[in-house]
């Protein structure tokens, strides 16, 4: 009861009456409800084939509803895009911020990043399906969209690596940018992969693989090459 009584005064005391807080509420549950349907019906079918009138439909509400939020379903689109990819640098960054908070080391936190981001993955395919062939498309109107969000995720990565370096964890000779697009890479195609050809793997079995990969290439310490044979 007090947490309830708390939660509607939590408007007045930010400054913010309720009824606003209330609509602002609303307007967001629309929105992923939009983001839901746009998602699903644009991974089954493609972007072209897909209308506002069946986005609409397929989220529950009246077509200018759609238009009320996003003024064109190129915009729905590339908003679409951000959001899903700002949710997934959140993830990555909450997980690796949490494994070295209990002190963890960095290359830890790259490995929760990648179970991370597997979860992600697994609970969004129409999204990543999306993602993925938008990649390969040069042409569109949101390819600066897409490349801005990608590099949201991209931050997140380079960052861990370069805390790894600095720690002395990896070696400074390593290509951060070059590592972090690898890492993103593996995952998602691994995710891809294990979703489409693999579904009987559990998160926990495909982590454990990629895992091995990351301790022993990244994480692990290289072998000096063998140095010239001792004279006499």
């Amino acid at each position: 009861m007090t947490d309830t009584v708390a939660s509607r005064r939590g408007g007045a005391a930010n400054g913010t009456a309720p009824a606003a807080v209330s609509r602002a509420a609303r307007r967001e549950s629309t929105r992923r409800k939009l983001f839901e349907a746009a998602v699903t019906l644009i991974a089954e079918q493609g972007f072209s084939a897909t209308t506002v009138d069946e986005i609409a439909e397929r989220a529950g509400v009246a077509k200018g509803t759609v238009y009320y939020n996003f003024t064109s379903k190129n915009v729905l689109f590339e908003e679409l895009l951000r959001d899903g990819i700002d949710l997934l640098a959140a993830s990555l960054r909450q997980a690796s911020d949490d494994v070295t908070a209990r002190g963890g080391t960095h290359i830890d936190g790259v490995d929760a990043m990648i179970r991370a981001g597997l979860e992600f993955i697994a609970g969004a395919p129409a999204l990543t399906q999306l993602y993925v062939a938008e990649l390969w498309r040069t042409n569109r109107s949101w390819r600066a969209t897409l490349r801005s969000v990608r590099g949201r995720a991209m931050t997140v990565v380079e960052s861990v690596l370069r805390d790894a370096v600095d720690a002395g964890e990896l070696s400074e000779e390593v290509d951060v940018p070059l590592t972090a697009s690898a890492l993103f890479g593996m995952v998602l195609v691994a995710a891809l992969d294990w979703q489409s050809f693999q579904p009987h793997r559990t998160v926990e079995d495909v982590h454990a693989s990629l895992s091995r990969l990351l301790q022993g290439r990244i994480g692990g310490t290289a072998t000096p090459p063998p140095g010239p044979p001792a004279a006499g």
